[in-house]
């Protein structure tokens, strides 16, 4: 069996060191394949912001899949958000905004939604979307097709429908008609996984969102000590809300349409906060994939 890790909205600028710790005591346990970032990883996209989140990059226990966020974008300096918008998140992660990911058992495809002219809304372009339902129908029978965004295509709370990737419904569509099995996001902190089929009635096979929360920040833990989007249960609350129906272990098994082989999905809210508050929950998405039907 091999592992992926999903992170999201890390807003590093606010973050809390103990969190940060047991997020990397977590993975050291996991030893996931690869760990995806989906964005926001600075507050600000300041250049120690963005040095903090290359430290915690190169602490992890496997390599990184990483994609900017509207927060990494320079808010205030409105020179270099015009005219150099990546210009830190590049010094930190290299010169490409998307990134692909390639073995026997998976294919990752992580895309850039950002746009400097938007203040924190994102965009899949027609490019974008034909050039990756070329490249998922290109896939290999045997992997798992992932694709990430930063900003969700499916929501559940009725807030945070503004916060949708503009065209979703175009997008979504298209992108698991040629394949795609999970779709990965974050921007709006909160973890769920739900199937696409009752927002996307005319999809041609099943297919997934799995949203990550973001859990490192002050401010996520200010929210959960006065109950805005958790109550003071903490990581109870917040996991039974992203589990849903799944079950108490948290486990999804989803058949692959194709029929070829079985997708196993495993969504794990781990106790990552357990050497720090319990109204502080940092939930992340844990995907797995084996080669046997279920896992």
């Amino acid at each position: 069996m091999t592992s992926l890790l999903h992170v999201s909205d890390p807003h590093f600028g606010t973050e809390r060191p103990e969190v940060v710790e047991a997020l990397l005591r977590l993975a050291t346990q996991l030893q996931p394949e690869r760990v995806i970032l989906s964005g926001d990883i600075t507050q600000r996209a300041r250049r120690g912001q963005f040095d903090a989140a290359r430290a915690f990059v190169d602490a992890l226990p496997a390599p990184a899949l990483v994609i900017p966020g509207n927060h990494d974008i320079p808010l205030f300096n409105l020179w270099a958000r015009a005219f150099a918008p990546y210009a830190g998140f590049r010094r930190a992660f290299g010169a490409g905004l998307e990134v692909e990911w390639s073995t026997p058992q998976w294919l990752v495809i992580a895309l850039n939604t950002t746009r400097w002219w938007r203040h924190k809304d994102g965009e899949v372009s027609a490019a974008q979307r034909r050039r990756v339902a070329q490249r998922l129908q290109q896939a290999q029978p045997g992997q798992v097709r992932v694709v990430v965004t930063h900003q969700p295509m499916l929501a559940i709370r009725e807030d945070d429908r503004r916060n949708l990737l503009h065209g979703h419904a175009v997008v979504a569509p298209a992108l698991v008609n040629a394949g795609a099995d999970l779709l990965l996001g974050g921007h709006i902190h909160l973890p769920y996984v739900r199937s696409l089929r009752g927002a996307y009635p005319q999809l041609a096979r099943e297919a997934y969102v799995v949203q990550a929360d973001g859990g490192l920040a002050s401010r996520a833990w200010r929210r959960a000590q006065f109950g805005q989007r958790a109550s003071p249960r903490g990581r109870r609350v917040v996991r039974d809300r992203a589990l849903g129906l799944l079950g108490r272990g948290g486990m999804l098994r989803a058949a692959r349409s194709s029929g070829a082989r079985a997708v196993a999905l495993a969504v794990a809210l781990e106790e990552a906060m357990r050497h720090v508050p319990m109204t502080a929950c940092p939930c992340r998405a844990i995907l797995r994939a084996q080669s046997s039907r279920w896992c």
